[in-house]
């Protein structure tokens, strides 16, 4: 798959452009489920001076990570960009991951492409340390909110959307669906958990999709809305069950680049 060759300096424009892109794009008929009340932690904003972009968070002070879940923008000829439809796989179309709060974040997406995808925004995947490091936060807990899950605190309670719709079968074509991360109580949007944040300022980590790591035989973390618990809890689910190139409803991803080297260091 292709990525496009984007000039560094241009990312933070892009971004802007790419962030109102996706707040235009159509929104699914599912309701918004408010989480019930929680404790939010006081998140630590950083800004450009600590070297990582704006749509990203400073994480342990070594290295950048995306504030939310990617969404997606389908790259065209001449530099325009589109939102890309976030319960579609993009095998074949030309795509940069972008961070942005409020957006059903991409599913359908396999290590391969989101990594791809990454690089196309001058980024990367996070390798599981990274990962792991950024979703327990400053004070190193099971999860972004402390030691003790919260119930809702995360979007870890969804509906079976298979079960909804009648769907038996585990093939490839209906762990596909593309109306199984449509329906209620599924895929909530980036940033709706409040909750679900640590210090650093880093959303949805547990819960919601998957999220792919820097492991060419495949790896993906944090469990999606209908699991956090049966491969770890929290922030030490993990699931190796797959390769790089597979995908289904569940899977997601979020990016991370390492710190800009200020003027004088």
């Amino acid at each position: 798959m292709s990525t496009p060759v984007v000039v560094l300096g241009s990312f933070v424009a892009a971004g802007v452009v790419a962030a109102a892109l996706i707040a235009c794009a159509p929104r699914a008929d599912a309701p918004v489920n408010a989480p019930s009340p929680i404790r939010v932690p006081v998140v630590q904003v950083t800004g450009d001076s600590a070297g990582c972009p704006k749509d990203m968070a400073l994480a342990a002070g070594s290295f950048c990570i995306d504030r939310y879940e990617a969404s997606l923008v389908e790259v065209f000829a001449g530099g325009i960009e589109k939102p890309y439809p976030s319960n579609v796989a993009p095998e074949g179309h030309v795509v940069r991951a972008v961070s942005v709060a409020g957006a059903y974040p991409q599913g359908y997406i396999s290590g391969k492409v989101a990594q791809d995808a990454c690089r196309g925004s001058g980024k990367r995947l996070c390798d599981a340390r990274e990962w792991v490091t950024a979703c327990k936060g400053p004070k190193k807990t099971t999860y972004p909110y402390g030691d003790e899950r919260k119930p809702r605190a995360c979007n870890d309670h969804g509906k079976n959307p298979r079960a909804l719709l009648g769907i038996r079968a585990a093939t490839w074509t209906a762990m596909n669906e593309p109306s199984l991360n449509r329906l209620p109580d599924t895929l909530a949007r980036t940033g709706e958990h409040e909750s679900c944040v640590n210090e650093w300022g880093v959303y949805d980590m547990v819960g919601n999709l998957h999220e792919w790591v820097a492991d060419p035989n495949g790896t993906f973390q944090g469990g999606y809305y209908l699991d956090t618990q049966e491969n770890g809890h929290g922030c030490d689910y993990r699931t190796t069950a797959h390769v790089f190139e597979y995908h289904d409803y569940s899977t997601g991803f979020r990016c991370c680049r390492d710190l800009e080297v200020q003027e004088g260091e």
